[in-house]
C-alpha cells in the first residue's frame, strides 16, 4: 500500500511566474485608448425603446441607405482596466464601460490596494459588502470590470485560459447565435440580410423589433411580419429570437406573441423593464413563445426570484454588468436548478464565452455575437474573437489572452476622474 506521503511526492509541482506572496494588487489602472476605424453603411436601425410611449421621442421609420452607400473613417475609443500585482504579473480587461470605471477609480481602486489578487472570491464578497449601493447599477458594473480583470490575472497566473481555471472546457468550440441590432427591418432588406447570416453559419439569429404600443396596430402588423418573413426565409432549420428592449405592455405583448405563436420562435426578449416580475409571469404563461431577460440583472438573488416565480425560462445575465465571472457561475449553478439556460447577454464576448465554454451545454448552449458591434468593438486588440460556421474556437492563451494591436493605437491615456 502506498503512504499518502509518498503519493504526494508524485504529483509534478507546478511551476508558476510569480510567487503567492508577490500577487498582492500593487496598482489599478485605467488606460483609454484613441484611433480610427471605418463604419459600414446600413446599421442605424433603432429598436423600440420605453421612452418611445411619447409621440415627440419616437424616432421616425428607418430606411435602409440600399447599395451604393459607402463607409466612412470614424474616431473610436475604448477604456481598458489593468490590475498590477507587485510580483510583475498583470490584469487586463476590457472594453468597460465609462459609469462603472468611474466607480473603480473613486471608490474601489484604493480599496483594493494590498489584498491577495488571487483571493478573487473574498475580494468580490468584500467588494460587493462594502457599499450600500453595490447591489446594481454603476457599482455593480465597476465589481463586474474588476471581477473579470481578476480571473484574467488568476488565468495569467496559472498559465491557463480562464475556461480552464473554472473547471472546463466542456467543448472545442462555442456555437453563437447572430445578434441583428442595426440592421433594418424593412421586409426586403430582412430577406437578404437573414440569407446571407445563415450562410455565414448563424443558425440561430436574433431580430430586434422596432415598433411598441406607440405605433399603434399598424406596429403589431409590421412586428408579426418580421417574424414571419424570418421564417419563411430560412426555414424550419433556423432558430429565431426577438428583442422588445423593455418597451412593451404586457397586453401588447401577449398579442404579438398569439399571432406569432406559429412560427415557433426561440425567444421574445425583455419585453418589459426588469421590475415588473408579474407581467413576465404573465406573459410566460399566456403564450407557448420562451420568456427571457437578465441583460439588467445585478447578481444571483435577481435571478434565483425570477427563475423561482416561473418568470423565464432564459437567462440572459451579462457578465459585464451582473457581477462579472464569479457571479456569472452562480447564476448558471441556479439557473440548472430549475432546468433553465444561461445565454449570456453579448455586450462583450470575452468573459461570457470562458463561462460559457466552462459550463454544461444543457445549461449554456449558445453565446450572443452582435454582428455589426462586434465587427469593431475590439479594434484595438490583436486577437479578435471571430465566429467561424457560427462557431468560436476557444482561445488557448491565458487569461482572456487579450493584447494591443499597436498599430490600431493612435493614443493611449492613463485616465483619473
Amino acid at each position: 500500500m502506498i503512504r499518502r506521503r509518498e503519493f504526494l511526492a508524485t504529483i509534478p509541482t507546478l511551476a508558476f511566474s510569480a510567487e503567492p506572496s508577490d500577487m498582492k494588487i500593487a496598482g489599478i489602472e485605467l488606460w483609454k485608448l484613441d484611433g480610427r476605424r471605418t463604419v459600414e453603411p446600413g446599421t442605424g436601425q433603432f429598436q423600440v425603446q420605453p421612452i418611445h410611449i411619447y409621440d415627440e421621442m419616437r424616432p421616425k421609420p428607418y430606411k435602409d441607405p440600399g447599395p451604393g452607400a459607402e463607409s466612412r473613417i470614424a474616431p473610436t475609443s475604448a477604456l481598458y482596466l489593468k490590475i498590477k500585482t507587485q510580483g510583475g504579473l498583470d490584469g487586463l480587461y476590457g472594453p468597460i464601460d465609462k459609469e462603472g470605471a468611474i466607480v473603480v477609480d473613486q471608490q474601489l481602486k484604493s480599496y483594493l490596494i494590498g489584498k491577495n489578487g488571487l483571493a478573487v472570491e473574498t475580494l468580490w464578497d468584500q467588494m460587493h459588502r462594502s457599499n450600500r449601493h453595490s447591489r446594481a447599477g454603476a457599482y455593480m458594473i465597476a465589481i463586474s470590470a474588476l471581477d473579470n480583470a481578476l480571473w484574467d490575472l488568476r488565468g495569467r497566473y496559472f498559465k491557463a485560459p480562464v475556461y480552464r481555471v473554472l473547471g472546463g472546457p466542456t467543448r472545442a468550440e462555442v456555437e453563437v447565435y447572430g445578434s441583428c441590432l442595426g440592421y433594418s427591418v424593412e421586409p426586403e432588406h430582412v430577406q437578404s440580410r437573414c440569407a446571407e447570416f445563415y450562410k455565414q453559419g448563424f443558425r440561430h439569429q436574433k431580430w430586434f423589433l422596432a415598433y411598441g404600443p406607440g405605433d399603434g396596430a399598424e406596429g403589431l402588423r409590421k412586428n408579426v411580419e418580421l417574424v414571419r418573413t424570418l421564417r419563411e426565409t430560412m426555414g424550419d432549420g433556423a432558430e429565431i429570437m426577438f428583442d422588445a428592449f423593455m418597451g412593451w405592455s404586457l397586453d401588447y405583448a401577449i398579442m404579438w406573441a398569439k399571432q406569432v405563436e406559429r412560427f415557433r420562435p426561440r425567444w421574445i426578449e425583455e419585453a418589459f423593464h426588469m421590475d415588473k416580475l408579474e407581467s413576465f409571469v404573465k406573459l410566460s404563461r399566456a403564450t407557448s413563445v420562451p420568456v427571457a431577460t437578465g441583460e439588467h440583472m445585478y447578481g444571483r438573488w435577481e435571478a434565483a426570484k425570477f427563475l423561482e416565480a416561473g418568470a423565464i425560462s432564459v437567462v440572459q445575465a451579462d457578465p459585464e454588468w451582473c457581477g462579472g465571472v464569479s457571479e456569472l457561475v452562480k447564476i448558471c449553478a441556479i439557473a440548472s436548478v430549475h432546468d433553465a439556460q444561461v445565454i449570456p447577454h453579448g455586450h462583450s464576448v470575452h468573459a461570457a464565452l470562458h463561462v460559457v465554454a466552462s459550463q454544461s451545454p444543457m445549461t449554456c448552449p449558445l453565446a450572443e455575437y452582435l454582428i455589426n458591434k462586434m465587427s469593431s468593438y475590439y479594434h484595438f486588440e490583436k486577437h479578435k474573437l471571430v465566429p467561424v460556421n457560427g462557431r468560436i474556437a476557444l482561445p488557448d492563451r491565458p487569461g482572456f489572452g487579450i493584447e494591443f494591436d499597436e498599430s490600431k493605437v493612435e493614443k493611449q491615456t492613463l485616465v483619473k476622474w
